[in-house]
C-alpha cells in the first residue's frame, strides 16, 4: 500500500476524475476499490442502480437484491480490474464520488477502526504495533490477515475485513504486522447471563414418516453443527440467518423423524447466543415449517 501518485498520461486525453485516478493506482497495487459518496456510503456503480432504485443496500455489508449482471454495491463490487473501473457503467459513480474505499478482506488485510482518542489509547496499550493511518477522529490499525467484520466490538472500535470496506486515507506509517489473536478475539462476543441460560424448547420436533436420507448418524450431526456455526459466525442480519438455517435443517433432516428436541435446542441455543429471543426463534421455526409445507 503506497500513496497514489500521478499516472503519466497523454496530454490530449480526457482527464480522469481524481477519485478514479486514485482508484486505478490502488488497483494496480492490489487493493480492490470502490467509489464512496460524501456520507461515506458506497455508490451504485451502474445506471440501473443509481439512487439505489434496484433495491440494493449500499450502506450494509451485503450487496442486496440487485438485478444487475454482476454485484455493483459496496464490498461485493470492489475490484482491481481497470476495465471495470473505467467502464461506461461505472462512469457516473466516479464522476460523483467524493472518496475512494477499498475492501480490506479482498486484499488480505484487517482494519481495526479506532473512532476516538480513547479507542486509540486502548489500542496502544493492548494491540501489537502495526501500520497506522490517521482518520478524522482516530486511527486505522492495519494487520496482515483476514477475519469477520463485526462492529462495536468495544467502545469506539469496529473491525473491517471480509464483507466490509474502509475509506482510503493514505498509506499510513509503520510495518504491517500479522493479524494477532487478540484482534480475532474481539469478534467473539461473550454471551450475557440472560443468553447463557437458554430457554426450554417449546416447539415440537417434526413427526417424520418420510424417507430417511441419512447414511449415518454423522450426516445429521454435521448438518446441525454446520447450522450452529453459520448462526454463530453471522456478522449481521441474525434473524434472517437463523431463519435460513432452520429452513435448511428442516429441509434436509425434518421429514424422516430423526430430528429431535435435543437438536432443536442446540439450534435455539446458538440463535439465543446471538441475541435472538425465544419468541423470535419459535417464529422462525414455525415459519420454516410452514414454508416447507410440513
Amino acid at each position: 500500500m503506497t500513496h497514489p501518485t500521478d499516472i503519466p498520461r497523454d496530454p490530449g486525453a480526457v482527464a480522469l476524475p481524481a477519485t478514479l485516478h486514485a482508484a486505478l493506482r490502488l488497483a494496480e497495487e492490489g487493493l480492490p476499490v470502490l467509489a464512496l459518496r460524501a456520507d461515506k456510503s458506497p455508490m451504485g456503480n451502474c445506471r440501473a442502480c443509481r439512487n439505489n432504485v434496484c433495491g440494493g443496500r449500499p450502506n450494509m455489508k451485503s450487496p442486496g437484491p440487485c438485478t444487475c449482471p454482476a454485484p455493483c454495491h459496496a464490498w461485493a463490487a470492489a475490484t482491481t480490474d481497470p476495465s471495470i473501473l473505467t467502464s461506461a457503467a461505472w462512469a457516473p459513480a466516479w464522476r460523483q464520488a467524493a472518496a475512494v474505499a477499498y475492501h480490506p478482506g479482498g486484499a488480505g488485510f484487517t482494519v481495526v477502526d479506532l473512532d476516538n482518542a480513547d479507542a486509540v489509547g486502548w489500542a496502544r496499550r493492548n494491540l501489537p504495533a502495526t501500520r497506522t493511518v490517521a482518520t478524522t477522529r482516530g486511527e486505522h490499525w492495519i494487520y496482515l490477515g483476514t477475519m469477520a467484520s463485526p462492529n462495536a466490538v468495544r467502545p469506539g472500535v469496529d473491525i473491517k475485513s471480509t464483507m466490509s470496506y474502509a475509506r482510503w486515507l493514505g498509506p499510513g506509517t509503520g510495518t504491517m504486522a500479522p493479524l494477532p489473536d487478540v484482534v480475532r478475539a474481539l469478534a467473539v462476543k461473550e454471551p450475557t447471563a440472560t443468553r447463557r441460560a437458554s430457554s426450554p424448547v417449546t416447539v415440537p420436533a417434526p413427526p417424520g414418516g418420510g424417507q430417511c436420507p441419512h447414511r449415518s448418524p454423522a450426516y445429521l450431526e454435521r448438518g446441525i453443527a454446520m447450522a450452529e456455526q453459520r448462526i454463530e459466525a453471522a456478522p449481521d442480519g441474525i434473524h434472517r440467518t437463523v431463519y435460513r438455517m432452520f429452513l435448511a435443517v428442516l429441509s434436509a433432516h425434518g421429514r424422516c423423524g430423526c430430528l429431535t428436541e435435543a437438536h432443536i435446542k442446540r439450534l435455539f441455543t446458538a440463535a439465543q447466543g446471538k441475541g435472538e429471543s425465544l419468541r423470535h426463534c419459535e417464529d422462525a421455526w414455525t415459519n420454516a415449517i410452514a414454508a416447507l409445507g410440513m
